[in-house]
């Protein structure tokens, strides 16, 4: 999800009657819901699992247990330094670390929770696993989410209540879990047309507005297909599909390039549903990967990454 997104989450935490159980609380619930997306600044680290956005620090070992400590110290330490300062701390409430530390862990873990809700995924056992979870409950930034905590917010703080945003968290809830449920149908709709229907992985993305619409992506037998889902139109099936095509991933080339430069096997290890357009150019190929879930089956967006090969020149 957008940070945006996780911000408000924790704000509308704080704001339920959490933020006055000692001081800096609103600053570690929503400090603690952005906390994981500091992998961002670590692309270029040798370690694996901190490099890949949505790794380690998104996983329920690095961003839920460890992470969370990490953060209710530094906010003592300045919180510590302020009053040694002589700082006047207009709340007036006394700074309790057992709870800024509770609620820094119950930010942080806003935050695996909902980007698990959208195609993008997260691994949420790094590092002893790079398996990614999804469920497909959300699109990337959700207009419907925003709509309701911001309401939920701007009531709380007009009435001096924490009833709207407990109001608010749990329509929030109530929203997921009608989503998960769509997408639950949504799964299982393009076996209705084929029986012999057995992907290993799929995604029914939401829209943005319309949210109970889905665009339905799965690879089967190394063939990407694509459809669309709508509920309100057909409970049971898919309303539209698309021929599979070849995502090339066995061909020799690609499995050659694979491995041809570090770029290319980041990639890859993010990618859930790699596919591969390979490009002869007399002695050598260039070997285009995108990842199905964002780049379309022409692989004609930004979002992939290239790599020359050699091949065996033709005799003269």
């Amino acid at each position: 999800m957008d940070n945006l997104t996780h911000s408000l989450v924790g704000w509308t935490l704080a704001e339920t009657g959490l933020k006055h159980r000692t001081r800096k609380g609103l600053a570690a619930c929503v400090l603690a819901a952005n906390m994981p997306d500091i992998d961002v600044f670590f692309g270029r680290a040798s370690w694996a699992p901190l490099a890949m956005h949505r790794g380690f620090t998104h996983g329920l070992v690095g961003g839920v247990l460890l992470m969370p400590p990490l953060l209710a110290g530094l906010l003592w330490l300045l919180d510590r330094w302020q009053a040694s300062r002589g700082t006047t701390f207009r709340s007036g409430l006394p700074m309790r670390f057992g709870w800024l530390l509770a609620l820094c862990y119950l930010g942080a873990l806003t935050h695996p929770l909902l980007d698990l809700q959208n195609t993008y995924a997260v691994q949420l056992l790094s590092p002893a696993s790079g398996r990614w979870f999804h469920t497909d409950g959300l699109f990337i930034v959700s207009p419907w989410l925003l709509a309701m905590m911001g309401a939920g917010l701007w009531l709380a703080r007009r009435w001096k209540s924490p009833k709207p945003a407990v109001g608010a968290l749990a329509g929030v809830i109530g929203f997921i879990a009608l989503n998960i449920g769509i997408s639950a149908m949504a799964w299982c709709a393009p076996r209705q047309k084929d029986s012999a229907f057995n992907p290993d992985r799929i995604f029914a993305s939401p829209e943005p507005v319309l949210f109970w619409r889905r665009d339905m992506i799965w690879r089967q037998e190394g063939r990407i297909s694509y459809g669309r889902y709508d509920p309100l139109r057909d409970p049971v099936g898919l309303v539209s599909a698309e021929p599979s095509i070849a995502d090339n991933m066995a061909d020799p080339l690609a499995r050659k390039a694979a491995f041809a430069t570090p770029e290319v096997v980041k990639f890859l290890a993010w990618s859930q549903l790699p596919m591969a357009r390979i490009e002869r150019q007399g002695c050598s190929a260039v070997v285009t990967f995108g990842d199905a879930r964002f780049t379309g089956p022409r692989l004609s967006r930004n979002f992939n990454v290239s790599a020359r090969v050699p091949v065996d020149c033709p005799s003269r």
